[in-house]
C-alpha cells in the first residue's frame, strides 16, 4: 500500500496517511476480531483517498487473497448490519451513526463486487462468509443465522422502515447499490436458472417475512414516485478513471463520509435533476431485480446427486424440479390504491400482506418516464400482474398520459431496442383486451401530435393515432426487423380494437387499407416465386425442396397476416360501419386492390362482406344526381348520409376474434437477463463482460430475428379466442 501517493486534499497529510493505513490494514494479512477498535476507526474516519485504477485493483486483489484467513468481508458485513440496527433504533439522532453505516456499505460493495466478478467457483467460496469458531459475534446477531441472512434482514428492515430524509438519503442510496452488487452473482450463471445455482445474498432476501417484503416493495415504489433529492451540496464525480487523472467522489453534507475506491457510482457532472433521480433509478432497478428473480429447486432429491449439472430447471424435463414463489413479485401484485378498492367479482383470495400507495401518482410518474426502458418493464409488471392497477388504468379518462409516450417511443422504434418495442406492444395488447379501453381511446381528442412528422395530425382521436402508429410499426418491421411476432402483436391489438372503432380519421383509414395493399403485394410476389421455383428447381430436387419450403413457409405467414387484416376491416364494417364513414371512403377509393383475392379460398368469405358494402355504397353513388364532378367532400357526404340508413343486410356475421396475452409459466429465461441488461446499461454499475454468462448475446443487445424469437418463446404467447358477439 506504500505505493499509493499521499497528497493533501480535503484534509491534512496526516489524515491521508491514516486513511491509507486503515485501508492497507483492512486488505492486508492481519486478521482483526469483530470486537477490535480497528473497525470503529475504519468506519468513523471520513475517507477522501483518490487512487488510480491500478491501485484500486491492487487493493482488491490483496483483499481477495487474504480474505480466506482474515474473514474481513464477513466481519465488515456484520458491522454493517450492526450499524443499521443502530440506525433503526436511533432514528432522528446524530448523523454519525448513518455515516458509519454508509461507509460500511460502500467499503463492502467495493470488495464484494471484486470477489464476485473474479470468482472461480460457481458456489462463490471465495466470499468466506463463515466466521471462525472462536470468533465472538455481537449480541444482536441471531443465533443460527448466517451472515448473509442477518445482513440482508437488517438492510431490508432499514429500507422498509426508515424514511428517506436529507440525513438518511446517502445511506439509502448506498444500501441499494450494495444490493445490486450482492445480487450480481446472477450474472455469472446461465440465462435459465438451475437447481445448482448459488446466490447467497438474494436467496437470503427471498426468505424474509412477508410483512417486511411488502414494506420494502412499497418503499422502492415510493422512492420511484417521490424521486427524493440528495443532500449533496456539490456534484459527485466519476469514482474511477483510467490514465493520469485521479478518480474522486466527494459527497459534501451532513451524511458525507465515504471512501473512493471502485467504479461503482459513475456519475459525471450531475445537475440538480440528475441528483434527483439517483435514488429513484436505483430503487427501480433493485425492485426489478427482486421481483423477477426465480429460485429453482429439486423436490425430494439431493442437488449433489443430480447427474446433469447444467440441466435447466424445467418441469417438462424433470418432474421434480420447480420454481419457488417470489414473495416480492407477489407483493407487487398485491399493491392496492389508497383511494380506490377494487371489488373482486371472481372471489379470488389474496395471499400475503397488502400495502397501499397512490395509484394516481404512480400512474402520472410512469407517464413521465416511459421513455426509460426500466419504467416500461415496471408498467408491464403492474398491468400484467396486478389486476387492481390494471383496472385503475382502464377507468382513467386521461389515458393519453400513458399512451402518448408509448406511441412516441414506437414512432421512434429505430432508436430503441427490440425488447423495449416488444414490451410496449405487449402492454398495448393487454390494454386492448378491455372493451372500455377500446371505446375510451376514440373519445379522447388530441389537439395535435407535435412529434409526428410525416403529416400534421390535427384534432385526431387517441384511438386513430394508435391505429396509425401500430400500422407504422408493422411497416417498419417489415422493412427492417422482419420479426413475425412483432407483426402478430401489432395486428392482434388492432383486431381487439376493431369492433369498437369510432370515427376513425381519414388518415388512419387510408393507412389501414394501405396495409392490406402492402401485404397483398408481398403475398403476390411470394406466390409467384413459389410457382417459379416449382418449375425451375425440378432439375435439382434436393436444393429445390429446401428453397421451396422456405418460400412456402413465408407465404403461409403472409397468408395469415393478410387474413388477419381482412378480419380487422371486416370487424369495423360489421360492428361499427355507421360510425366510420372514412373507413368506407378509404375502401371505396382503393376497391380495386381487393378484386384479385375475391375467389381466393382463404379470403373469399371475408371479402364477401367487403364487396357487400362496396355494392351498397356504389349503388347509392350511381343513383345520386350530381351536378358537376365528384369531389372528396361530395363523395364523403353521400357516404355519411347513407351510413344512417345502413342496416347490414346481406352481411355475414363472423365470430369476433379476441386476442389475449398469456405469459409463460416460467419466463425467467427472458426476464432475468433482460433486467440485468437494463441495470448494466443504466444505473452506472459496471461488470467485466467477459465474466458474464447470463446473456446469450453481448451488450448492447442489437435487434435481430432470433432475439425476438427468444422473447416470444420465453416471455409469453398470444391466444386468439373466438368470442361470439
Amino acid at each position: 500500500m506504500g505505493a499509493v501517493p499521499s497528497t493533501q486534499r480535503n484534509g491534512s497529510a496526516r489524515q491521508q496517511e491514516t486513511e491509507e493505513y486503515l485501508i492497507g490494514t483492512f486488505v492486508g494479512e492481519i486478521s482483526f476480531p469483530l470486537a477490535s477498535e480497528f473497525w470503529q476507526k475504519l468506519l468513523e474516519l471520513p475517507l477522501s483517498l483518490h487512487w488510480l485504477s491500478y491501485h484500486v485493483r491492487q487493493a482488491c486483489d490483496a483483499f481477495a487473497q487474504n480474505n480466506y484467513y482474515t474473514r474481513h468481508l464477513a466481519k465488515i458485513l456484520i458491522h454493517l448490519a450492526c450499524c443499521l440496527q443502530d440506525c433503526i433504533s436511533a432514528a432522528g439522532s446524530s448523523s454519525t451513526v448513518y455515516t458509519k453505516a454508509a461507509n460500511a456499505a460502500y467499503i463492502s460493495s467495493v470488495f464484494l463486487k471484486h470477489i464476485i466478478e473474479n470468482s472461480k467457483n460457481d458456489n462463490f467460496e471465495e466470499l468466506h462468509l463463515c466466521l471462525e469458531e472462536d470468533e465472538t459475534v455481537p449480541i444482536g446477531f441471531p443465533k443460527g443465522h448466517t451472515v448473509e441472512n442477518f445482513l440482508m434482514h437488517t438492510i431490508l428492515s432499514f429500507i422498509g422502515n426508515v424514511d428517506v430524509s436529507p440525513v438518511t438519503y446517502l445511506l439509502h442510496y448506498e444500501l441499494l447499490n450494495f444490493m445490486i452488487v450482492a445480487t450480481s452473482t446472477q450474472l455469472l450463471c446461465g440465462p435459465s436458472p438451475g437447481p445448482e445455482d448459488v446466490h447467497p445474498f438474494i436467496d437470503a432476501v427471498m426468505t424474509q417475512e412477508t410483512t417486511l417484503v411488502a414494506s420494502v416493495v412499497r418503499r422502492l415504489l415510493l422512492n420511484y414516485i417521490a424521486r427524493p433529492r440528495s443532500s449533496w451540496n456539490s456534484a459527485p464525480y466519476s469514482v474511477f478513471f483510467e490514465g493520469s487523472q485521479p478518480g474522486v467522489l466527494q459527497r459534501v453534507g451532513s451524511a458525507a463520509a465515504n471512501i473512493v475506491l471502485l467504479p461503482l457510482n459513475l456519475f459525471v457532472g450531475l445537475n440538480t435533476e440528475g441528483s434527483r433521480t439517483l435514488l429513484a433509478e436505483c430503487s427501480l432497478h433493485v425492485l426489478l431485480i427482486l421481483t423477477h428473480y426465480s429460485k429453482c429447486i429439486i423436490q425430494n432429491e439431493s442437488i449433489a446427486e443430480r447427474s446433469d449439472e447444467s440441466a435447466a430447471c424445467n418441469p417438462s424435463l424433470d418432474a421434480s424440479a420447480y420454481f419457488t414463489e417470489n414473495p416480492y413479485c407477489k407483493a407487487l401484485e398485491n399493491a392496492r390504491d389508497v383511494e380506490f378498492d377494487r371489488v373482486d367479482v371472481e372471489g379470488n383470495a389474496h395471499s400475503g400482506p397488502l400495502f397501499r400507495l397512490s395509484f394516481a401518482i404512480l400512474f402520472d410518474t410512469l407517464g413521465m418516464f416511459l421513455t426509460d426502458e426500466s419504467s416500461v418493464l415496471l408498467l408491464y409488471s403492474l398491468v400484467h400482474g396486478n389486476p387492481d392497477f390494471l383496472e385503475y388504468v382502464l377507468v382513467r379518462t386521461d389515458l393519453d398520459t400513458l399512451l402518448m409516450p408509448m406511441l412516441e417511443t414506437l414512432y421512434n422504434a429505430s432508436r430503441r431496442t427490440s425488447n423495449h418495442i416488444y414490451m410496449l406492444l405487449i402492454i398495448l395488447l393487454i390494454l386492448s383486451q378491455d372493451s372500455t379501453f377500446n371505446a375510451s381511446i376514440h373519445r379522447l381528442i388530441l389537439a395535435n401530435v407535435p412529434w409526428y412528422e410525416e403529416r400534421r395530425l390535427h384534432q385526431t382521436s387517441l384511438g386513430s393515432l394508435m391505429v396509425i402508429i401500430l400500422i407504422r410499426t408493422v411497416n417498419y418491421n417489415l422493412s427492417k426487423r422482419r420479426d413475425i411476432y412483432l407483426h402478430t402483436n401489432c395486428l392482434a391489438t388492432l383486431a381487439n380494437m376493431a369492433p369498437h372503432v369510432h370515427r376513425l380519421s381519414a388518415y388512419a383509414s387510408q393507412r389501414l387499407v394501405s396495409l392490406f395493399h402492402m401485404l397483398s403485394r408481398k403475398y403476390t410476389k411470394l406466390a409467384e416465386l413459389q410457382n417459379s421455383k416449382m418449375q425451375i428447381d425440378e432439375g435439382n430436387p434436393t436444393e429445390g425442396d429446401v428453397l421451396l419450403e422456405d418460400v412456402s413457409t413465408e407465404l403461409h405467414i403472409y397468408t395469415d397476416f393478410l387474413r388477419l387484416v381482412l378480419e380487422i376491416i371486416n370487424a369495423i364494417l360489421t360492428y361499427a360501419l355507421p360510425r366510420n364513414p372514412e373507413v368506407v371512403y378509404a375502401i371505396m377509393h382503393r376497391q380495386e386492390i381487393f378484386q384479385p383475392f375475391k375467389n381466393h379460398p382463404r379470403f373469399n368469405e371475408l371479402l364477401e362482406n367487403i364487396f357487400t358494402v362496396l355494392d351498397f355504397f356504389n349503388n347509392r353513388m350511381d343513383a345520386q344526381e350530381m351536378e358537376g364532378e365528384w369531389s372528396v367532400e361530395k363523395v364523403l357526404q353521400v357516404i355519411i348520409t347513407n351510413c344512417r340508413s345502413w342496416r347490414g343486410e346481406g352481411m355475414k356475421m363472423f365470430p369476433q376474434l379476441r386476442f389475449t396475452y398469456e405469459q409463460e409459466s416460467h419466463p425467467e429465461g427472458f426476464f432475468i437477463p433482460y433486467v440485468w441488461q437494463l441495470v448494466l446499461s443504466n444505473c452506472g454499475f459496471t461488470f467485466d463482460l467477459s465474466k458474464i454468462n447470463l446473456f446469450l448475446v453481448d451488450l448492447p443487445r442489437e435487434s435481430s430475428y432470433m432475439v425476438e424469437e427468444d422473447i416470444k418463446n420465453q416471455n409469453g404467447e398470444l391466444n386468439a379466442n373466438e368470442v361470439l358477439p
